[in-house]
Order: C-alpha cells, then sequence, then structure tokens
C-alpha cells in the first residue's frame, strides 16, 4: 500500500535563499514550534496542541529545510540535528561536531535506543488526536559518524540515533518506538543500519551511501528514506516525541530530515498486490478493499483516477489496477489510501496424455507423473504442478497424488487431474490421461567385456553406448535413450546412468541394465541388456616350478586358448615349452573372447646337499644332548635320524650316547644326502675292585674316534695319565692303586676340548 491524502492545509512554509547554490539543500532556523509541526503535519484538520522543541542553547539545533538537488530524497521538510541546524547544508567538506557538553542528552531516547551516555539531544513533542487507526511519516537519518577511514580506536563504538515515540497522553506506560529497522523492532542508530565499510556492515538494504564532497548536506551517509508507522485509535489523544542525539561525546553530529507534510492519518487498504512482491492478484479472483473507518461520513472509490459507483466502505477490486479511496469525515477533512494491483494468469488447462510401458499388456503399469511436467508447462519452469484423483479434490488440494515418481494406475485409461500453480497460487486444472503401450523389443545381445584389471573379480568398465544403434534400429528416428540400473528406474525414469560410456557393473561376472526408449515423455518400450564379464579365472594364476642340476621341466600354459606367446629367446608359440635354467618364463595368451592375460613361471634351481657338518654338543648327559647339521647347497631341505620321520629344523635335542645317521633331504626331490655321526658320554664313577664290573673308566664311543685325546688329572691338577681313542684308566698311577676320590679329564676332539669329572669308588 503507498497511502496518501489530498492536502487540506499545506502547513509547509516554503522559503528561498538567494545566495545559496542549487545543488546543496537549504535551511532556515528561525521559524517557531508551531511553524515546524505545521511543516511536519499533513492536515488542516489534525488537532496537535501541547508543542514544545528543545534544542542547543547558542544556536539553533532545528530548522525547515528545502531542496533541489535531484540526489536528496525530500524536497523539504523539517531537520533535528545534534549540532546547528544550519551547518546541515552542503557541501560535504567539513566534519560537524558542534555542541558544547552543557547541552544534555535524553533518557527516553536512551531507552529506547538500549544506549547511556546520550549528549546534545534536540526534542519535538506534541499531542495529537488521530481521526483514523493508523498515522506514518517518513524520515531520513544522516549522520557524521559514517566514517570511511580510521579516526579512534572506538570509534565503531559509539552509535547516534533517532526515536519516534508515542503513548497515550497521560498514560505511564512506556514509550513505543517506531523509528526502527522495517520488519524488527532493532532502533534505527549508526551502528543498526550501516553500509559496509570501516565498520561493521548491519541492516545494510536499508543504508543510502557514504557521501562524497558534492552531496546535498554536510553528513557523512545517510539512510535510504525509512517510514515509521502504526495503529491507533481514532479519537484518542497520544503524545508524540520525536528525538535525536549523540552518544558517548558531543562529536560527529547527526541529524533527522523528516518529509514536509509526511505525518499523517492515512487509510489502510492492505499491502499492494504485486510481482515485484510475489503477491499478485490471479484472474477471477476478488480482493474485498475494506476502508472503514470510524466516524467516516462517506467513502469516494477510484480505478485509474476515474471515479467508481461504489461508495460504501468495501469494495471488491476484480482486476488489474490503481485503487484510491477517500475517506470523508465531514468539515472538510479527508483520509485517503490506496493500493495497486497486478494480475496473474495462470497457464491455460489442458487434456495431456503420459505413455507407459507395459510388458503384459494388462493397461496397468507404473508411472512417473513428472514426466509429463515439461508438457502440461509448456516448459515454463516458474509453475508448480501437482496431481489428484477427481477435479474437487484437485481445487480444494485434497487427497493429493505424493508418490509422483511411482504411481500404479488401477484402471486402464485412468484419468487423473493436475493442478498447474503460478509461484502466486494461481492455477488451473488439466487432465492427464495415463495410457499403457506394448512395445516390446527383441532384447539386444550381450555386450561382454575383459576383466583385465589385474584383479579377477568380475567387475569391469562398459560402453553401453555400443548398443544404441542396435537397440534403436528400424525404430523410428527423434527416439531417446537412456540407460537404468534397474527396471523400476527405467519404468519411473529416475536415476539413469549418468555415463553410459564408463558404467562400471556391480554384481560381478553377469548383470542387467535396462534401456528405456523415450519418445518426448513416453515411454516407448523398455530393453534389458546384458553385460557380462569374460574372465580367465584361475587358469592363468601365476606358478613357481623348481628346476633340478642337469634337470628339464615343462612349463605348460594349459588348454582353452587360441593363441600362445612365451617371452623367450627365439619367441616360441606352443601351449608349452622346455626348458633347463631357471628364470622368470612369461606366456601371454588370448581366449575365444579375444581377451589376453599373462601367466608367469618363476623357474628356481633347486639340487642335493653338497656338503654336511654335524656338530655335537655332548657330555651334557642324556636328555641334554644336542646335534645340529650344517649344510651346504641350493636346495630346500629337511633332516632325519631315521630316513623316515624328517622335520625343517636342523637340530636334534635329546640324544643318548651312540652312532647317528644324518638323513638330509631336497624338498623339491633333488636328492637324499647321509652322514654318520657320533654322540658321545662317559662314566660318571667306576670301581676298580678287579670284580669285573666297572673296573675301567673309558668314553663309550670314542673308539670311533681313534685320534681324540683324553687326559686325567688329580684334584691338584697333577696329570695321572692319558689315552687315545679306545684306550681307559684302570685306577693306577705308575702301576700303583690311586685312592678314592674325584678325578678330572681333558679330551681333545676335532678341534675342541671338553672337560669334566668324575669320581672313582673303592
Amino acid at each position: 500500500m503507498r497511502p496518501f491524502i489530498i492536502h487540506l492545509f499545506l502547513g509547509i512554509i516554503l522559503f528561498y535563499c538567494t545566495n545559496a547554490q542549487s545543488q546543496y539543500i537549504q535551511v532556515n532556523d528561525n521559524y517557531t514550534a508551531q511553524q515546524v509541526v505545521n511543516a511536519l503535519v499533513d492536515s488542516s484538520c489534525a488537532q496537535v496542541s501541547n508543542i514544545s522543541l528543545n534544542g542547543s542553547p547558542d544556536s539553533k539545533s532545528y530548522g525547515l529545510f528545502t531542496n533541489t538537488a535531484t540526489n536528496f530524497p525530500f524536497t523539504n521538510g523539517i531537520v533535528l540535528s545534534s549540532g546547528y541546524a544550519r551547518s546541515a547544508t552542503g557541501p560535504n567538506n567539513s566534519l560537524l561536531s558542534e555542541g558544547t557538553t552543557e547541552w544534555g542528552g535524553d533518557n527516553d531516547l536512551e531507552t529506547a535506543l538500549l544506549v547511556s551516555g546520550t549528549i546534545n539531544a534536540t526534542v519535538l513533542e506534541f499531542d495529537f488526536i488521530p481521526f483514523t487507526d493508523r498515522i506514518s511519516f517518513d524520515y531520513v537519518f544522516s549522520s557524521e559518524q559514517y566514517l570511511t577511514k580510521i579516526i579512534s580506536q572506538n570509534q565503531c563504538n559509539y552509535t547516534d540515533g533517532f526515536a519516534f515515540l508515542i503513548k497515550e497522553a497521560g498514560s505511564t506506560d512506556a514509550y513505543k518506538n517506531l523509528a526502527v529497522v522495517p520488519g524488527t523492532d532493532i532502533p534505527v542508530k549508526v551502528n543498526t543500519v550501516r553500509g559496509e565499510g570501516v565498520c561493521p556492515s548491519a541492516n545494510a538494504a536499508y543504508f543510502d551511501k557514504f557521501n562524497d564532497i558534492e552531496h546535498p548536506t554536510n553528513f557523512n551517509g545517510q539512510t535510504k528514506i525509512l517510514q515509521a508507522q502504526t495503529e491507533v485509535t481514532a479519537g484518542t489523544l497520544y503524545h508524540i516525541k520525536l528525538v535525536v542525539a549523540d552518544q558517548g561525546n558531543n562529536l560527529y553530529d547527526s541529524a533527522i530530515f523528516l518529509g514536509g507534510g509526511s505525518f499523517k492519518n492515512v487509510t489502510d487498504l492492505g499491502v499492494d498486490r504485486l510481482f515485484e512482491t510475489n503477491n499478485p492478484l490471479c484472474v477471477d479472483e476478488v480482493l474485498p478493499l475494506n476502508a472503514t473507518t470510524p466516524n467516516a461520513t462517506g467513502y469516494k472509490w477510484y480505478k485509474d483516477d476515474a471515479l467508481q459507483a461504489e461508495n460504501s466502505a468495501i469494495y471488491n477490486a476484480e482486476s488489474a489496477g490503481e485503487y484510491t479511496v477517500t475517506v470523508e469525515f465531514g468539515l472538510g477533512c479527508t483520509s485517503t489510501g490506496q493500493i495497486r494491483i497486478e494480475e496473474s494468469i495462470p497457464p491455460p488447462a489442458g487434456d495431456y496424455t503420459l505413455l507407459q510401458c507395459d510388458e503384459n499388456n494388462d493397461g496397468v503399469s507404473v508411472f512417473n507423473l513428472d514426466l509429463a511436467y515439461n508438457t502440461i508447462t509448456n516448459n515454463d519452469t516458474s509453475l508448480y504442478v501437482f496431481y489428484y484423483d477427481s477435479p474437487t479434490n484437485a481445487a480444494t488440494d485434497t487427497n493429493r497424488i505424493n508418490n509422483t515418481t511411482a504411481f500404479q494406475n488401477t484402471v486402464a485409461n485412468q484419468v487423473i487431474y493436475a493442478k498447474v500453480l503460478t509461484p502466486y497460487s494461481c492455477y488451473s486444472i488439466s487432465t492427464l490421461q495415463l495410457l499403457t503401450s506394448a512395445n516390446a523389443l527383441n532384447p539386444p545381445t550381450v555386450l561382454g567385456v575383459c576383466d583385465e584389471d589385474g584383479t579377477d573379480d568380475g567387475i569391469a568398465v562398459f560402453d553401453l553406448t555400443q548398443r544404441t544403434n542396435e537397440i534403436l534400429q528400424d525404430l523410428p528416428s527423434g527416439l531417446d535413450l537412456r540407460y537404468y540400473i534397474s527396471k523400476a528406474d527405467a519404468l519411473s525414469a529416475l536415476n539413469n546412468i549418468a555415463t553410459p560410456q564408463s558404467f562400471t557393473n556391480t554384481t560381478p561376472f553377469n548383470e542387467i541394465v535396462y534401456a528405456r526408449i523415450f519418445n518426448g515423455s513416453d515411454c516407448y518400450s523398455i530393453a534389458p541388456l546384458h553385460l557380462e564379464v569374460y574372465s580367465f579365472g584361475n587358469t592363468v594364476n601365476d606358478e613357481n616350478v623348481i628346476i633340478c642340476p642337469d634337470s628339464k621341466v615343462m612349463l605348460d600354459a594349459g588348454d582353452g586358448f587360441t593363441s600362445y606367446t612365451w617371452n623367450t629367446n627365439p619367441i616360441q608359440k606352443t601351449r608349452a615349452i622346455t626348458i633347463d635354467e631357471p628364470g622368470m618364463y612369461i606366456v601371454t595368451v588370448i581366449n575365444n573372447h579375444n581377451c589376453e592375460a599373462s601367466k608367469t613361471f618363476t623357474v628356481s634351481a633347486s639340487g642335493p646337499v653338497a656338503e654336511a657338518i654335524v656338530v655335537v654338543d655332548d657330555f651334557n648327559g642324556g636328555a641334554l644332548n644336542r646335534a645340529s647339521i650344517e649344510v651346504t647347497g641350493i636346495g630346500d631341505y629337511e633332516f632325519s635320524l631315521d630316513g623316515i620321520n624328517y622335520q625343517d629344523s636342523p637340530v636334534f635335542t635329546g640324544l643318548a650316547s651312540g652312532k647317528y645317521t644324518a638323513y638330509i633331504n631336497d624338498k623339491n626331490g633333488c636328492g637324499r644326502y647321509t652322514k654318520t655321526f657320533y654322540v658321545l658320554d662317559y662314566l660318571k664313577f667306576f670301581t676298580p675292585n678287579n670284580d669285573g664290573s666297572n673296573d675301567k673308566w673309558y668314553i663309550p664311543y670314542l673308539v670311533f674316534i681313534p685320534d681324540a685325546e683324553v687326559f686325567i688329572y688329580d684334584r691338584y691338577g697333577k696329570l695321572i695319565t692319558g689315552f687315545t681313542g679306545s684306550g681307559s684308566w684302570d685306577g693306577t698311577f705308575k702301576g700303583k692303586p690311586l685312592p678314592a676320590t674325584d678325578y678330572w679329564f681333558v679330551i681333545q676332539l676335532e678341534g675342541r676340548t671338553i672337560k669334566g669329572h668324575f669320581s672313582m669308588l673303592r
């Protein structure tokens, strides 16, 4: 709505200063409080009283302004400043910080702005009796605190502001502040309406600009025109208070410019119904315009400035236009309201069909109703379409069909209803007939690819478009083909495969995808396309092969291939080859699907033991005796002491004294080797008493090592005797028996020295 009123009395006193430059506003501060209010209030019927106007004690901080500049929004009005009114005149070539510290602030302003420490307040107050239920006024807030460069560290924390306060006269209730950011309760002040600059922006949509030097006013920046308005009770006395002030200190002045005659009694006909505000009137819709106002004596309605026959408080607007009402109150007093109406025309209704594939030809299938959108809307993407089972439900938005992408018809040739809405909720209703097609096609030939990605998992990349021409062969031209993972997706035309040239199957080795053939939005047919991954399986698994010295091995790549190529020199083309030396042999094979794979034979040499040494740790006593077999050779060996039971470890423990044969076998079948060794032990005591039992001390099986030397000592380290191999000691020294006690021995055996002791008992 854009309210206005026919002026019954123009209270604005025009003035013009002949020596001023016309591009700047002109300010005259030689007016009384009554004259200032008369310039603001737009009606001779306005009942204004109890006027007061207070500001700077040394130079007036209020006045009237006129303007001929094209870049200032008001042609005339009043200015209230926290500095001197005359200083508001442009250009913007000086910093305004006027007013003494003795010029105080205003508590009501601080309450409204939620600040403290105001100073240099200019206050206009008056009582007012409205004769309609709504009042409004237009204003621009300007300030030097809209800074474009850093002046002080805390400059962004200061916030001058303005308040338009109203309450019923004599009431103890708090004031209501009408000077707020539109659509909010945020008071208008420097830090709540500000553009992007050295300080953070806030509600920038309502900030006009930062000013350069050549500006009609001497302020750094200002808001756009803002409108303060509120509902009131006609005939009730209200107290009005307009106040502007600095905050924090008396520096960087601010001012409020109020449009001349902008304080109005208005009649509200509601918001404009426009395309730009997304609320135009629908064609054939009737909008009742209600101008009912208490104490009104008559109503005059105009459409596009033409007087209408209607003279009641309510007028039914049925078409686009600019509607105005003049509300009469007697004594020549009037109030005016205005509204602009634009009309939205819904798309024309029509009869449409949607054809879906039906493999069993029973007339029932699953439809994606969304496919009809472009046809029904004629490709107008701004429209909305909803579906219903009856025209009544469509008109009342009852039982809307929600599953539009997978709707199953209940009967053949079923008709449903499409409600087509504009973005402004204007609508038409079209019919959509659901038809089925049984244009079944022969499936295309299998699309196969080789599994050549290095992992034999049945997963590969397919170019589905290789079957497009085959599927569309002999069909009408102009058809559209798309591929889908499932038949359900194909029926609903959802989730088509975005890159059919590089589709990777998800089911190993065999999978079916579905090609949907479109004729416009209709389904001509759905063709299954079988995908197959050709795999070599385990037929080309790499192998490890052993070759023995002076022997040959045959490498067989297996049958079932159409060609073989070996990496030998020269190249061989046979299924099997015979080789006589280790190495890496690679054969490349091709199967009947023309898939290529390679198989590697790693041939390693093996052979019998070249030499073996048995290291025996004996004289430990029975279970502690140990033999370790050290071998030299290129084979992989296993070990045994009986030629039957083999082990990987070359170490044998828990050996009793005696003669042993070590068997060393090449696991790869390249021969066996044997080695004889002895485990020795000694008597822990002997009894040389000529009774035929244990009369001599010796080492069993040392007889098999004739070169071994044995030396015997008494407890003091004196050498008693010695012998080799098969020798023994009878307990005498130089033919005389030695006493029963412990004796020590040292054996020199194959480069080793073995020591121990034993007892002689008598």
